[in-house]
């Protein structure tokens, strides 16, 4: 038996991708097993980065933001993905200088995310300002309607940042094939990482995304994995995903990490509790089945359809409960009381 050996933890792991069990047969869809610690992924400039980042879009909540950067280097992450439009740049810089680590050691991503209107240029000097720093290792157009005044004239912008050192690797954010090729048209340096939604539930949807980032060496980086656990609850993706769990002893989010990662993606995920944290440094080593992952992809693409269905029925049944709220205010002068259940958002459920 093939076995790889080794801790995400422990760079000296003899761990790589491809490494299966055999019986004789040679791998098939049953025993092939994607070995996946979060190793460095080499980016198409060169440079390394990360499999795994703390991201900080959701930092506060009656937790210091500081306290919880400080709190993910401290568990084992190095690479923090921050925004300008979350407002948390100087907290996350002034955490990881209090983290004592070597600038070399901590890999930063910050986004230009057109904040108060400031141009590119303008934006990262603020970016570097805030998070103390003469560099950021990762800089990224957060949306592509934020490439001012087109796509070509922006990414030339940050291609001169490249030029002038101020981003080591520069890239993009919810850019959808067509913008890339628009980009990709004119641009002298290709993006190196495309950051985007990834969760099984839109996994059909952005597939076509994974596949021409792949045919042009673009790295993906993967946000909000965990949504079909922390708010899309009760979801076809549970079913797969709490069996695997179940029959590995392992945490339901582990399993979702683990998925995405056979996807070929960069991690991007945050929780403010340190065990939550460390699990999700431990699914680096989890090995998935190519039979596990298709039934993940498959529950997936049937909760894509009834989500759709939903949010449909959410649309309409909105429609009429402000249609009834107004006709109340009217008609009795104020807002009419109705108790409207809820979804259940953010709260992560166990499986049973």
């Amino acid at each position: 038996m093939t076995s790889c050996v080794g801790s995400s933890r422990n760079p000296t792991a003899n761990c790589a991708r491809g490494f299966y069990k055999t019986d004789g047969r040679g791998p098939t869809t049953t025993n092939l097993l994607i070995i996946m610690p979060w190793e460095p992924v080499q980016l198409n400039d060169g440079n390394k980065i990360p499999s795994i980042a703390f991201g900080t879009w959701t930092l506060g909540n009656g937790q210091s933001p500081i306290d919880q950067v400080e709190q993910a280097i401290s568990v084992g992450f190095s690479h923090v993905d921050t925004a300008q439009s979350y407002r948390n740049e100087e907290e996350a810089g002034k955490a990881i200088r209090e983290s004592g680590l070597a600038r070399g050691d901590i890999f930063i991503t910050t986004k230009y995310s057109g904040l108060n209107g400031l141009d590119i240029e303008t934006s990262i000097e603020n970016s570097l300002k805030n998070l103390g720093v003469s560099y950021v290792d990762l800089y990224l157009i957060h949306h592509p309607r934020l490439a001012v005044p087109d796509i070509p004239t922006a990414w030339r912008k940050l291609e001169e940042l490249k030029e002038r050192g101020l981003a080591k690797s520069i890239g993009v954010s919810n850019f959808g094939v067509p913008e890339l090729k628009t980009l990709l048209a004119s641009a002298k340096i290709k993006p190196a990482a495309n950051q985007i939604l990834l969760h099984p539930y839109v996994h059909a949807r952005q597939a076509p995304i994974l596949s021409f980032a792949a045919s042009e060496g673009i790295a993906i980086e993967a946000y909000s994995t965990l949504i079909p656990l922390t708010r899309r609850p009760g979801g076809p993706v549970d079913v797969p995903v709490c069996k695997i769990a179940e029959s590995r002893s392992i945490a339901p989010e582990q399993v979702l990490l683990a998925w995405v990662k056979a996807k070929g993606a960069i991690v991007v995920t945050t929780s403010s509790k340190k065990d939550r944290l460390e699990r999700y440094l431990d699914a680096g080593d989890l090995e998935l089945t190519e039979t596990e992952v298709s039934a993940v992809d498959a529950a997936g693409a049937a909760g894509s359809q009834e989500l759709s269905k939903r949010s449909t029925t959410q649309t309409l049944t909105a429609i009429v409960l402000v249609a009834f709220l107004l006709w109340g205010t009217l008609h009795f002068g104020h807002l009419v009381g109705i108790n409207v259940p809820l979804e259940n958002w953010g709260q992560q459920v166990p499986c049973k």
